[in-house]
């Protein structure tokens, strides 16, 4: 068995230990919490009070301008300078956490401006509040729109979790950095690391497509249904 292939071996289970203890959790965690926050700021930035819109224009602003390394820095290693200290998970998941939320929002934002204001009248027209209208009617049709956009943020976010070695999170890149550090072989801990991150982002990419063509099935069939009704 030449030696780079029992290296490989080797190391695979530390690595893809380490994607399933820190990698994922840190995906899920972090993308769940910037949603919701994209969520609200999408809000905010369409319905609330203009000083809040002025705040949430400047966050979003903020993240989208400066690179998502410098701001895990600043959370990791400048906050304790001011007297804040955190874990490095923690900080990783915030850091994360408010740069997905940025980008989420202008996703969702783009999408909510895209389901007519028809769809606001019509639903006015039968009494329901601003939020039944939200909820009900708005927000089913704009997730339609969202899952592309919001998919490729997940998966570009996978890949950022990299990132969080920098800040010591034991992830799946600190793992080939550690190894590599020992054995001295680079080129293959790094190019079996970019292979796993390629593999998941596969798989995840397929289950985005086989999701965007049942929403799509979905969409039809229920044109179909209004259509017969017209008739």
């Amino acid at each position: 068995m030449p030696s780079w292939f029992s290296l490989a071996l080797d190391s695979f289970w530390p690595m893809l230990y380490a994607g399933l203890v820190f990698t994922i959790p840190l995906t899920l965690i972090s993308f769940a919490l910037g949603l919701g926050l994209g969520f609200i700021a999408a809000l905010l930035r369409l319905y609330g009070p203009a000083p809040l819109r002025y705040v949430v224009r400047f966050y979003v602003w903020l993240i989208r301008g400066t690179p998502l390394l410098v701001q895990l820095f600043l959370i990791f290693y400048a906050l304790p300078s001011a007297g804040i200290t955190l874990d490095a998970f923690p900080a990783a998941v915030i850091g994360f956490t408010l740069n997905i939320g940025a980008y989420t929002s202008e996703v969702i934002r783009a999408t909510l401006l895209s389901v007519p204001k028809g769809q606001w009248e019509a639903a006015h027209s039968i009494s329901m509040t601003w939020a039944q209208s939200l909820r009900r009617i708005i927000l089913p049709q704009a997730a339609r729109v969202a899952v592309p956009p919001l998919s490729n943020t997940f998966i570009s976010l996978v890949k950022d979790t990299s990132l969080a070695s920098v800040i010591t999170v034991p992830e799946m890149f600190l793992a080939a950095q550690r190894i590599a550090a020992v054995t001295y072989q680079p080129l293959i801990l790094y190019t079996e690391a970019a292979i796993i991150y390629l593999l998941i982002s596969s798989v995840l990419s397929a289950l985005q497509t086989r999701l965007e063509i049942r929403l799509e099935r979905n969409s039809v069939k229920e044109s179909d249904n209004d259509n017969a009704v017209t008739n």
